[in-house]
């Protein structure tokens, strides 16, 4: 496979890709993350996504495949983004323990005016967890890069996620294999 572009910086989705063992070079540009009013959760990961990828396919010269992911977290019907502070981070923690949620990406990948767009669900399920805990979580990792406020694989994944149904990598950041299928598609036209 020929190296793609990865419209990202997220240091977990460059990991899940390396682990994968799919080529690719990095390349980003700023993008506005707002959408429009009545999309539904599963629209709007793959709205973001697709503002990233076009925003980056503008801009290089070049007829390479590139990827962009959005990943969200929601709570009921609300959609819950990255904490702005470490109040914010703690309060979304506080909303999450004992509930489940839907962790939700959004995956665009784009070969010229080819298209290849969809979302991936995973449903998490946190422990009741005390404000002690959740402090010290947000205290000692600094969530505040991530949708939710929180790492899947960081210490309070390992002992505050009761069940986890779905793709583990989707609340990573990215569902690897469902990329690496679509990727495949989109290079030899399946």
């Amino acid at each position: 496979m020929n190296p793609i572009i990865l419209a990202s910086q997220s240091p977990r989705r460059k990991q899940l890709l390396e682990w994968a063992e799919v080529p690719f070079e990095i390349i980003t540009k700023d993008t506005d993350e707002n959408f429009p009013p009545g999309l539904q959760p599963e629209e709007v990961a793959i709205h973001i996504a697709r503002n990233k990828a076009v925003a980056v396919q503008q801009d290089i010269a070049t007829d390479k495949v590139v990827m962009a992911a959005d990943t969200i977290v929601v709570l009921g019907n609300n959609i819950i983004g990255k904490p702005v502070h470490r109040e914010d981070a703690v309060s979304i923690l506080l909303a999450l323990s004992g509930e489940k949620h839907r962790v939700i990406t959004g995956v665009v990948i784009r070969n010229g005016e080819e298209e290849i767009a969809f979302s991936d669900i995973t449903e998490v399920e946190f422990h009741h967890l005390s404000v002690e805990q959740i402090e010290f979580y947000v205290d000692k990792y600094k969530p505040y890069d991530k949708a939710g406020a929180y790492a899947i694989q960081e210490w309070i994944g390992v002992v505050g996620i009761k069940s986890v149904n779905g793709d583990f990598y989707n609340v990573m950041g990215l569902p690897v294999s469902r990329v690496v299928r679509a990727l495949r598609s989109m290079v030899n036209g399946d």
